[in-house]
């Protein structure tokens, strides 16, 4: 399994690599199906058809990629939408708190029109930083594959207290630590070793006191751990294991991009509001 995970994941990786090279319109058109994708397999976690799924994933491509191509999605569009994105992960946190209690199931429509705001403002955030800086983007997709690697190993070896044993099992509290530590090690190294990379967690660290950096450092992280129990949350109210097969050791696209979804808004938000 980890073998299939490593080889999907540098498939991916080189995929990404090869999309931010061919400029942004290659980027946008990569970006539309891969959140297609997630859009077909978050509707069928809310138990849509088959048929349906896959009308609204295709409508949702198109309409985004117009959006990006079009350069409608500006710097003023995007901050609503982040703002509107990162309130609404603060209330599913507080839900997902509610879920180790008692017994919640998120509805269908509830379900559905979440899947078209948080997909589509993780999208134009994505963009926007994009527009401002390859390394930026990079360097914050790069703040969610640290932390969810070492939540992976350090989880492996250390694991023992389950983080929320009723949503998602598998975690561990060893693993929301080794993930904080493993991020504030690696940006506090990459800050000291080479500060002129104008990387998202260098930036923080650099124009805000270090002590409030590190803080959102660590924000980052807990938001990448709230997406990911979201997901686990739908597909445990569904009996499903993966959103999907599609990606062969990580499940379907849905699985591989959950913890991104409320880390893009806020990263966009801190980069245009805060450090900008």
């Amino acid at each position: 399994m980890l073998k299939q995970r490593v080889i999907t994941a540098i498939v991916l990786l080189a995929a990404l690599i090869g999309a931010l090279w061919a400029g942004q319109t290659a980027f946008a058109a990569a970006m539309s199906v891969l959140i297609g994708a997630g859009v077909f397999e978050w509707w069928r976690l809310a138990q849509h058809t088959t048929s349906t799924a896959l009308v609204a994933a295709m409508v949702f491509a198109v309409a985004l990629f117009a959006v990006e191509v079009t350069h409608l999605a500006t710097t003023a569009m995007v901050v609503p939408m982040a703002v509107a994105a990162l309130l609404i992960w603060i209330g599913i946190a507080v839900t997902l708190v509610r879920a180790e209690r008692a017994a919640v199931r998120i509805p269908r429509g509830v379900s559905s029109a979440l899947c078209f705001v948080l997909l589509g403002a993780a999208a134009v955030s994505a963009m926007d930083l994009m527009r401002q800086s390859t390394v930026l983007l990079v360097s914050a997709l790069a703040i969610v594959w640290i932390a969810d690697t070492a939540a992976y190993f350090a989880g492996r070896r250390w694991g023992k207290t389950k983080l929320a044993p009723k949503i998602s099992p598998g975690k561990t509290w060893a693993g929301v630590v080794g993930a904080v530590v493993a991020v504030l090690l690696i940006a506090s190294a990459i800050a000291s070793v080479a500060p002129r990379w104008l990387m998202f967690s260098t930036l923080l660290l650099q124009r805000l006191p270090l002590a409030l950096g590190l803080v959102f450092l660590c924000a980052i992280v807990l938001l990448s751990i709230v997406g990911d129990l979201f997901e686990s949350l739908l597909k445990r109210q569904v009996g499903a294991k993966d959103s999907g097969k599609s990606l062969p050791g990580h499940g379907g696209v849905l699985d591989r991009i959950d913890a991104l979804l409320p880390v893009l808004p806020a990263t966009a938000l801190l980069v245009l509001k805060v450090i900008a």
